[in-house]
């Protein structure tokens, strides 16, 4: 309120609390609707995944009896006797409706193959997933960023045309060769592999992120690129406002025109895409855990549809969406953090 006399300031100061409290109610109100709309999405997902699993063949209970050879024999009544146990000789609707209400209650059950409860499976196997996704996530961001910054500001100069080199390949390469690549460099310049297995990261932090970091390397090397592409067309539309030039005309540093004032603004599609791109790297990891021997959610899968384990599976798919809805509400929530002029009425 520079410039205005000191009884209006008195005056208008009600109304500029009122003003914040109801833009506080606006995203408190937005918050709860979009935490309603959860509840479908859900339920559609969990539908999809439920009767996908069973049109595709195969029984679960054909594959416990031939065990893990797949050379096992068994009669008719032990063939119905299986399916009894497992739940499987049910009509879909009874077994579709038995489930969601254990899902409900924070139930997913109990695995066909392993015998032993699925939240058991879920929490061993999915903060290992989650770690390597965060961590791709973050040396994407912290390579990507710069990449396009420097991209846009050198446009047409020889470190332009070399990021644009480094990120068209980068979204060129699937994430299973470059995770290949990675092991075949360690090994045959370096002589070194990473620890095969997995420690955790709050008893060994070193080993932990010696065997996480180059998984993560290879998943987040694509997340990367398409950062950097994206970063680089923010920037250089942003640098032609005409704030940036109003910024370079008083005489402002040109480290702080860049990053104070253009990259502040050209960071909303960047925000934006990483919705999209964490969910992409969440259904990547599974290749690149079994070439790095990873025993995350990834791998757990893998199995599983080969076992024709629908518990976890369909607990997979669900955990899965539900974390994808709260990031992309997380990141719906930054865009009036970051950019004040952004509504939620």
């Amino acid at each position: 309120m520079r410039g205005i006399p000191p009884l209006l300031i008195l005056y208008l100061r009600p109304f500029e609390a009122r003003s914040r409290q109801i833009s506080e109610d606006m995203v408190g109100t937005y918050i709860v609707q979009r935490l309603v709309l959860f509840v479908p999405t859900l339920i559609l997902v969990s539908l999809v995944a439920f009767f996908v699993m069973r049109i595709l063949p195969g029984d679960p209970a054909v594959i416990v009896l031939m065990g893990e050879t797949g050379e096992g024999s068994f009669t008719p009544e032990e063939l119905k006797a299986v399916q009894k146990q497992l739940g499987t000789d049910r009509p879909l609707h009874i077994q579709y409706g038995k489930w969601l209400c254990g899902v409900a209650r924070g139930d997913f059950g109990k695995s066909f193959f392993y015998t032993v409860p699925v939240s058991q499976e879920m929490k061993t196997r999915f903060p290992i997933t989650l770690e390597l996704t965060i961590m791709a996530i973050i040396i994407s961001f912290l390579v990507a960023v710069p990449l396009g910054v420097l991209s846009a500001v050198k446009q047409d100069s020889w470190a332009d045309h070399a990021t644009k080199v480094f990120t068209l390949t980068g979204i060129a390469m699937p994430n299973f060769l470059v995770g290949i690549l990675v092991i075949y460099v360690l090994a045959r310049w370096f002589d070194w592999l990473p620890p095969l297995g997995y420690a955790n990261l709050w008893d060994d932090p070193l080993t932990n992120l010696q065997q996480l970091l180059f998984p993560a390397l290879a998943l987040g090397y694509a997340n990367c690129a398409f950062t950097a592409r994206v970063t680089r067309s923010s920037m250089l539309e942003v640098m032609r406002e005409d704030y940036i030039r109003t910024a370079r005309s008083k005489g402002l540093n040109e480290f702080f025109v860049i990053f104070r004032h253009a990259l502040k603004n050209a960071f909303l599609p960047v925000i934006t895409v990483s919705g999209f791109q964490f969910a992409r790297l969440l259904g990547g990891s599974v290749l690149i855990e079994q070439i790095f021997l990873v025993p995350g959610i990834g791998s757990l899968l893998v199995d599983s549809i080969f076992h024709r384990d629908f518990n976890i599976i369909q607990a997979t798919i669900i955990l899965v969406a539900m974390l994808i809805l709260v990031l992309n509400l997380i990141i719906d929530l930054l865009y009036g953090w970051i950019n004040p002029r952004v509504r939620y009425a």
